[in-house]
């Protein structure tokens, strides 16, 4: 994103405000190459955040900084490409207000669509929903209500390939950075998931795989359970088995009826799920094999 001019701005004052996230093979001389390539530009540093993981044996960082000369964060990438090639660095650099163009998909349960709808409406997510795609019709309604534009592709087991080129063709034509599951109850073929690698974030209750199948609450009630829980994760083949982002759980009693864990099941839910959400958009989570690296 451009940073726009302003002729009347004072000197040596920040025009722009940059994320870089980088990981590499750690070694000696990460920072320091990274401190010259930001004193090149007159960056100031607003926030940094740094890992080295010894049983991988690799380096994770992020920094927020500001630059004081008319640039684009286009030109900060081409001007860092020595430095990454330098060490091998995997890295993004992107204006730290640039929100992610995000695609949500659901079917029946709403409430983390709700939550995050809710969320992006009133600026708490650094996102633009262009679309949300639904297999079913009932969400309409409120995402038209939000004023973005609704998408019904069905899909059944003779359509499903049909189906998910329509998804591609939604990612590709919008420019989407990032896809939501917010309890999108399909299974995505293979290839799918391949396509939309470190870019699509799912969310589902945390009894998997003790309480499988579609009532997961109700058998969580018949064995006694004392935790609700949620895991928001990366999308891979391994279904259910992608790198997580975030966790939690609540603690429920005896008092509590079936109906009364699926409510505390969709707080937790539509709270983990609307965290991994805003620390993706705000590249704060790094892939590091099969986990993740969080800077919160």
């Amino acid at each position: 994103m451009a940073v726009s001019h302003d002729h009347h701005a004072v000197p040596n004052e920040p025009v722009g405000d940059y994320v870089l996230v980088l990981s590499c093979a750690d070694r000696p001389g990460i920072v320091h190459a990274v401190a010259r390539f930001l004193m090149g530009h007159g960056g100031d540093i607003r926030e940094s955040q740094q890992f080295g993981d010894r049983q991988s044996g690799r380096f994770f960082m992020r920094i927020d900084f500001t630059v004081t000369e008319r640039t684009t964060a286009e030109a900060l990438r081409d001007d860092f490409a020595a430095t990454a090639s330098e060490f091998g660095m995997d890295y993004q650099l992107w204006s730290a207000r640039a929100p992610y163009r995000t695609l949500i998909m659901v079917s029946r349960q709403l409430h983390c669509l709700n939550d995050l709808l809710f969320r992006y409406s009133t600026g708490g997510l650094q996102i633009e929903v262009p679309a949300v795609v639904s297999n079913h019709p009932d969400a309409e309604p409120l995402v038209k209500s939000h004023g973005i534009d609704f998408h019904h592709i069905p899909v059944s087991p003779d359509t499903k390939a049909d189906a998910e080129a329509q998804l591609l063709e939604l990612v590709d034509g919008l420019g989407i950075h990032l896809v939501v599951l917010a309890r999108y109850m399909q299974i995505l073929s293979d290839d799918l998931c391949h396509r939309l690698s470190g870019r699509a974030i799912n969310i589902h209750h945390s009894f998997l795989p003790s309480f499988k199948g579609a009532r997961p609450y109700h058998a969580a009630f018949d064995r006694g359970v004392k935790l609700i829980g949620a895991t928001a994760h990366y999308v891979t083949a391994d279904l259910d088995e992608g790198p997580i982002i975030e966790q939690d759980v609540i603690r429920v009693d005896h008092t509590h009826n079936p109906e009364q864990l699926v409510a505390a099941g969709r707080d937790v839910e539509a709270a983990v799920l609307s965290r991994a959400v805003s620390w993706h958009s705000q590249s704060r989570v790094l892939l590091n094999g099969n986990r993740t690296v969080v800077f919160r």
